[in-house]
């Protein structure tokens, strides 16, 4: 449902203005843009985009960057020199036709170029606006700028990422809060939009990196707010289960758990433990996790005894919720991940087809769609600005001026 041939979406006819950078932002416009909406992305002239030249050799795909190009697909990009008084005057012209703007620079820095939320609440009352930041636009740490280090941090993430409570504490190794906070993001555009399509009010959306943080507390925050303590780091297991973590067989990693009494009874069949059924120590759950390492390593030992592959289909074909530890490499080519269009290919200016994620939701009268590569810096500066009104004399003399960049 996300092939590149595809029209329409969900949020077809909305139009976006992304004034974002690096991650949370562009994934924010990013998730808007599959879903169908036009998203202008607005880079400064001339650098562009931090991600554009702040990147490694490893991250390069034919001069442009990887990581770029996957989180700005599906937009049209402009770059506009917003210190002169005609490259703001190119964004009020943007802006009159926006359904929605999103920005994550730190409070106050488009206040400052007056493209703050009360200035363009007061000349665009049904503009949604959408703040994403390092800690939120309110309370003592509003001013800060925040990094996904450094949230993963303050969120409480890292206290239970780990291999133990002796170990040191470990980030998530995805950007898990930048990418949360874009996600909310996009979430609260869409709620917005709902909320003015019956009243005609727009109006500020805004949420963070470590509200992103929060959110993925659930289980642990469930135990801490019912009287517990922390639960901390316990590598791949699970605060309330058990069994449920990860295991190593013979020539791999993989994981399992059980939902049910009965499933925990058939894991013991298919691994020939059936002996542990009556087992004090193992008899339900709040046993099994008052046991957990002793139960993990009656498991470990049994599991190098064969290949991950059969241990895989005998799980399979008992009922038992399990799979395969992967890599990045073998994920993408997995094939439910492929079923479901997961990983696909998208047209781009200079390097042709670009393979990049799919959309994750799936719609059966309005398919997301991935369409377009991410944008050169100012590759569609011209057509944008002749679809505000500028002729080409105009768009040439701009240029030269170094207002805009136009590829």
């Amino acid at each position: 449902m996300t092939g590149t041939t595809a029209t329409g979406g969900p949020l077809a006819g909305i139009r976006v203005i992304e004034m974002a950078h690096i991650m949370a932002g562009p994934t924010c416009g990013r998730m808007l843009a599959d879903l169908g909406a036009e998203v202008i992305k607005v880079e400064r002239a001339p650098m562009g985009d931090r991600m554009r030249w702040d990147s490694t050799e490893a991250d390069d795909i034919g001069g442009q960057p990887a990581s770029f190009m996957m989180v700005n697909r599906n937009k049209r990009g402009i770059a506009i020199d917003l210190k002169t008084v005609e490259g703001k005057a190119i964004l009020h012209r943007l802006l009159a036709d926006a359904d929605v703007l999103v920005e994550n620079h730190k409070r106050g820095t488009l206040d400052r170029l007056g493209f703050g939320y009360q200035a363009l609440h007061e000349k665009h009352p049904g503009l949604i606006y959408c703040a994403i930041s390092g800690f939120g636009r309110t309370g003592p740490y509003a001013d800060r700028g925040g990094l996904d280090l450094i949230t993963q941090g303050m969120s409480g993430l890292m206290s239970v990422t780990g291999e133990g409570p002796d170990r040191p504490p470990l980030k998530c190794g995805s950007p898990m809060t930048d990418i949360g906070a874009g996600i909310l993001g996009a979430l609260a555009v869409c709620a917005a939009l709902h909320h003015r399509a019956q009243t005609g009010e727009g109006q500020m959306v805004d949420t963070s990196l470590l509200e992103a943080g929060v959110t993925f507390t659930y289980w642990q925050s469930a135990l801490v707010l019912a009287g517990a303590p922390s639960p901390g780091r316990m590598g791949t297991a699970h605060p309330l289960d058990a069994p449920y973590q990860a295991y190593q067989a013979k020539d791999g990693w993989l994981t399992l758990g059980t939902a049910s009494e009965a499933q925990w009874r058939g894991l013991l069949e298919v691994l020939g433990l059936s002996e542990l059924v009556d087992d004090a120590r193992f008899v339900d759950t709040a046993s099994r996790m008052n046991h957990r390492f002793e139960l993990e390593a009656l498991f470990n030992e049994r599991f190098r005894t064969r290949p991950r592959a059969e241990w895989l289909e005998l799980l399979d074909d008992a009922g038992i919720p399990s799979g395969p530890v992967l890599e990045i490499g073998e994920m993408h080519d997995d094939p439910q991940v492929r079923a479901r269009e997961m990983v696909v290919a998208v047209p781009h200016a200079t390097l042709g087809d670009v393979e990049t994620i799919g959309c994750p939701m799936k719609f059966s009268a309005t398919p997301a769609v991935v369409r377009k590569g991410a944008p050169l810096l100012g590759e569609d500066t011209r057509d944008i600005l002749r679809g505000c009104g500028y002729d080409d004399a105009e768009i040439d003399r701009l240029a030269a001026q170094q207002v805009i960049v136009a590829a």
